[in-house]
């Protein structure tokens, strides 16, 4: 039995996906069952209950998980205590969270981080921020950059750093969508919103908030495509196909932001806030309290 196992055990126990615990893992599907195979020959009986369809903790999975949990933060902190060098930490953390995010908040983390601590390697990993929470819930990752939940497990730690704006965003360009507004002399009247075709976010915080801010305003938006990541709504937009909303911080950093424009809305889309999210119990490890301490401080005072 050792950690790499544990982690894969773990993820699967939080995923119930050998596919997705085989992603989150860089591995193929039947290399997670190998290794789980191995464990359940270690410990003498079987972890899960699987078949054609579906994978369950049994009773013996759900009392190894809390061993498994437990042996892999100790473990963390044992190696990053180790990794002292005087006052040189050493060794390696992950880090998930969208390309945008990496641009507009990792980087000002990064500039603190590397000067305090040079030997921490960062894995850094890309992807929709939608899906940073249940990463970072998995156990996939070590810590998360993402929008704030309305409801947070009580399992993980949250620390917001920055706020960003929703903005709505029109095309720049020349087309039929451009023409509905100018008819309208640019009054975004709930009538027109109404009618417009609007590109959103397929799921996650800003998809939550852009739906209440519809409900408050008593919009039926006409929705013309739902799509995976904010980046994606700037250069659909772009292309003269729709309306879109996404925060000003994914406008800020986009190559085609000269393609879109801002249009005021009344009442004023809400602000989302972005910060750090770690499992509670990772903060015992050295090397991630470095990286959440050194995010409070790079956006000091915090929010």
């Amino acid at each position: 039995m050792n950690i790499k196992e544990l982690e894969i055990f773990i993820h699967l126990a939080q995923s119930l996906h050998f596919g997705r615990t085989g992603e989150a893992m860089h591995l193929s599907a039947s290399a997670v069952s190998r290794a789980l195979q191995r464990l359940e020959q270690e410990v003498g009986t079987s972890l899960f209950e699987r078949d054609n369809r579906a994978v369950q903790l049994n009773a013996a999975g759900r009392e190894f998980l809390r061993y498994a949990e437990q042996a892999v933060i100790n473990w963390q902190t044992v190696v990053g205590r180790l990794g002292f060098q005087g006052e040189a930490l050493k060794g390696e953390i992950s880090v998930f969270c969208s390309v945008t995010a990496s641009y507009g908040v990792l980087n000002n983390v990064l500039e603190v981080f590397r000067q305090r601590y040079p030997s921490i390697e960062l894995k850094l990993h890309t992807g929709d921020q939608a899906d940073a929470i249940d990463r970072i819930a998995e156990g996939g990752e070590d810590i998360g950059i993402t929008a704030k939940p309305r409801q947070l497990s009580t399992r993980l730690s949250y620390q917001g750093l920055t706020r960003s704006s929703l903005r709505l965003l029109v095309p720049n360009v020349p087309c039929a969508v451009n023409e509905q507004i100018s008819r309208a002399n640019e009054q975004l009247s709930p009538e027109l919103l109404s009618s417009l075709p609007f590109i959103l976010p397929e799921r996650g915080v800003a998809r939550n908030l852009v739906d209440q801010w519809f409900r408050q305003q008593q919009i039926k938006p006409s929705v013309y495509a739902q799509v995976s990541g904010h980046e994606a709504i700037v250069s659909t937009v772009g292309l003269g196909l729709g309306v879109g909303v996404v925060p000003e911080l994914v406008l800020a950093t986009s190559f085609l932001r000269e393609r879109v424009r801002v249009m005021p809305v009344e009442p004023a889309l809400p602000l989302m806030e972005v910060g750090v999210v770690v499992l509670q119990q990772r903060l015992t490890n050295p090397l991630v309290k470095a990286f959440w301490d050194c995010a409070r401080s790079s956006y000091s005072p915090t929010i």
